[in-house]
């Protein structure tokens, strides 16, 4: 009956040009690995979609694509015909979310923006950091300023894990890249360290304009063997127990990441570098300035000696 159903001319094409009732709302549809076309017809009447399975198993048949509907998460918004249902399951077409890791975040950050994602699983959840960096193929390495800051989109019902490891290997592309491009004088001994240094560089830059000089002063300290004396380095050795105000103790108090009392770079990353950061930290800006201090307004300004600088501090910082 079905068959005869779409063989009958313009009834079959009034049909399947006619939206399924899915009522105000799109509803979700997941597809099993393995399932048949019947299977599936039957899965969107189950799903609340208001039609025949039968005579919907008969359209999927009778296209001859049945065969061809893929697996996995889908929506069916309102106004979704049986034609175009069948080409989204045919083109594989899921529902997808997306994620934003933002520039300048740490590990910590990040794994609480995939705690409170929807519809990611949460296979990352129950693993430490040294587990959890094993299952996506980097084992033994830290997790910290690994992912590259960017959107990523992921199917609905998708692994965190897969989504971590396409941000590990973008930035693993983005910083291959970027050490290709880096300057013959670069004091940085590896692409590592480039990374190290462009994370500092990342939390570093309140104006986008003074990244690659702020590159050019902490290239200048480590060819001098000076200290590089970055607050950013101290809080993130401080971790949740900093407060929000860094006192002169801190400053005082030794940790890996303590760069006023350790020479050169910390031993990891501090946060998550953009492609800007990457960029500066291997081709920074050639300048004499070895300090360099907030303004206030975002920017920052420069000096070549301790003098300037402490009278920038004093007219920045401590006010008149």
């Amino acid at each position: 009956m079905c068959f005869v159903l779409l063989a009958s001319g313009g009834l079959a094409y009034w049909w399947l040009h006619q939206p399924l009732w899915t009522g105000a709302q799109a509803l979700e549809l997941a597809i099993e690995p393995g399932a048949t076309a019947r299977a599936v017809a039957r899965a969107v009447a189950a799903a609340g979609a208001r039609t025949d399975a039968r005579l919907l198993y008969a359209w999927f048949r009778f296209s001859g694509q049945g065969r061809a509907i893929k697996a996995g998460n889908y929506e069916i918004a309102p106004g979704t015909t049986p034609i175009a249902l069948l080409q989204k399951l045919v083109r594989g077409e899921e529902a997808l979310r997306t994620l934003t890791l933002v520039e300048g975040w740490n590990w910590r950050q990040l794994r609480q923006a995939l705690a409170r994602q929807e519809q990611l699983r949460p296979d990352s959840a129950a693993l430490d950091d040294q587990a959890l960096m094993a299952q996506i193929g980097r084992p033994g390495v830290a997790p910290e300023g690994r992912f590259f800051p960017d959107t990523y989109t992921y199917a609905k019902g998708s692994s965190d894990l897969a989504l971590l490891r396409r941000a590990l290997h973008a930035m693993d592309r983005q910083l291959q890249a970027a050490w290709a491009m880096r300057a013959a004088d670069t004091p940085l001994q590896s692409a590592e360290q480039a990374l190290i240094l462009a994370s500092i560089v990342e939390k570093e830059t309140g104006r986008a304009s003074d990244r690659s000089q702020i590159a050019g002063v902490f290239a200048n300290r480590l060819r001098a063997g000076m200290l590089l004396q970055t607050d950013p380095t101290v809080i993130y050795g401080l971790g949740e127990k900093f407060d929000g105000n860094l006192r002169r103790r801190d400053l005082q108090a030794d940790t890996p990441w303590n760069t006023y009392t350790r020479a050169g770079l910390p031993p990891t990353p501090i946060a998550m570098p953009g492609k800007a950061a990457l960029l500066a930290a291997v081709r920074p800006e050639a300048t004499r300035a070895l300090y360099f201090v907030a303004k206030g307004d975002g920017g920052s300004h420069f000096s070549a000696s301790l003098q300037e600088h402490n009278r920038a501090v004093n007219r920045y910082q401590r006010g008149p």
